[in-house]
């Protein structure tokens, strides 16, 4: 019994294999790479955004889309949650640091893209 305890420490301490389908990186890469989760992240980028604030940002979003979304990204620790105890409740988002470092790459990406494009290029 003692060995299976020491294989499942060591299996602990093995890198993540993004490729395996059981790999929890697998979900969070998945999360941030879906079609709202990097404008959620890049919008989050300069300020704290309330709910409206952020469906406001990211157009083309439904509310549905971006309450998904941000649960997800909040249940991953890229994005905490704060709740303001008014009348309606006000919720606001902001990046962790773990998001915060995400999205240094995600923002890199982002500026080097509407950078290289062609004003008028594109709609």
């Amino acid at each position: 019994m003692t060995g299976s305890v020491q294989d499942r420490q060591a299996e602990a301490e093995k890198p993540y294999d993004v490729f395996h389908t059981d790999c929890p990186a697998r979900n969070v890469i998945d999360h941030v790479t879906s079609r709202w989760g990097v404008w959620v992240l890049i919008s989050l980028r300069g300020n704290d955004l309330r709910f409206y604030e952020l469906r406001e940002s990211i157009k083309g979003i439904s509310e549905k889309m971006l309450a998904q979304t941000l649960r997800a990204l909040v249940q991953d620790g890229l994005v905490w949650r704060e709740v303001e105890p008014t009348t309606p409740p006000q919720v606001t988002y902001g990046l962790t640091e773990f998001g915060r470092d995400v999205g240094v790459p995600l923002t890199d990406l982002f500026d080097l893209v509407t950078q290289r494009l062609t004003p008028g290029a594109t709609g």
